[in-house]
Parts: C-alpha cells; sequence; structure tokens
C-alpha cells in the first residue's frame, strides 16, 4: 500500500494513547454511532506480526475498551472485528449494539434492516476516555 491511511490519519478523536497503541473514537460509520478502533501504532499486518507480549497489550486495550464502552452505554451485545481486508494496517473494531440500531442482529455493514430508533449521547467519547483514563 503505498500510503496507508491508518498511518497517515489526522484529525482523529484520541481516546488513550501510549507508544504502542491509541484508541480512537469513530463518528463516520452511520449505522453505528458507538464505535471506537483500538489501532496498533506501527505499521504491522496481522497479530502474529507481533511478539506475544504486544499482543496481549493490544487484546488488553480491546478489553479495556470494551468493559468503557459496556458501563457508558449499557449496550445489548458488543461487536469485536479484526478485518484489515481494505486497510491491512492491524486494529480493532469495537463496537456497541442495540437492539433497536438500524441493522441489529446483523452486521453493521449489511443492508439496514430498519430505521434506528436509538440515540448515544453527544459527549459518549468523553465518557470512554475517562473510564480509559482511570484504569
Amino acid at each position: 500500500m503505498a500510503e496507508c491511511p491508518i498511518c497517515s490519519a489526522q484529525n482523529e478523536e484520541i481516546l488513550w494513547q501510549n507508544p504502542q497503541l491509541r484508541v480512537i473514537a469513530v463518528h463516520n460509520e452511520s449505522n453505528a454511532p458507538a464505535f471506537c478502533r483500538v489501532i496498533w501504532q506501527a505499521h504491522v499486518g496481522e497479530m502474529t506480526d507481533l511478539a506475544a507480549d504486544e499482543r496481549a497489550e493490544i487484546m488488553n486495550a480491546v478489553y479495556r475498551v470494551e468493559a468503557a464502552m459496556r458501563q457508558v452505554f449499557q449496550p445489548a451485545k458488543i461487536n469485536l472485528a479484526s478485518l484489515g481486508n481494505v486497510v491491512p494496517h492491524l486494529h480493532w473494531h469495537v463496537i456497541a449494539r442495540f437492539d433497536n440500531d438500524a441493522n441489529f442482529p446483523a452486521p453493521i455493514w449489511a443492508p439496514a434492516q430498519r430505521k434506528a430508533t436509538m440515540t448515544v449521547a453527544d459527549d459518549w467519547p468523553q465518557q470512554v476516555k475517562k473510564l480509559l483514563e482511570a484504569v
């Protein structure tokens, strides 16, 4: 990939970071208004590109984000996904799902089944950030 959009990302809403990874709020998925990404800072494509302690570090971050999102949203389910088919840079999607979101129980990237009737607080990223910083 000539230029990785994750490596060169700008204007991200960073909720937490350290030298190895960052957690961002995702606002451009219309069918998923409660969505975070956990991104490995270095450009690697797969979990097995990492050493065992690095794999543990990224998964612990995914678990922390899941726990914070469960506390903030009290969703019906949390979806975790690591795809990278379009952008082969290691990252995890952490998505709060609701019974009344546009796609539930199908994936957020499937065609919408209904008009979403759920709403989330405008300050949800700050709520998640506060919980992540407390750990």
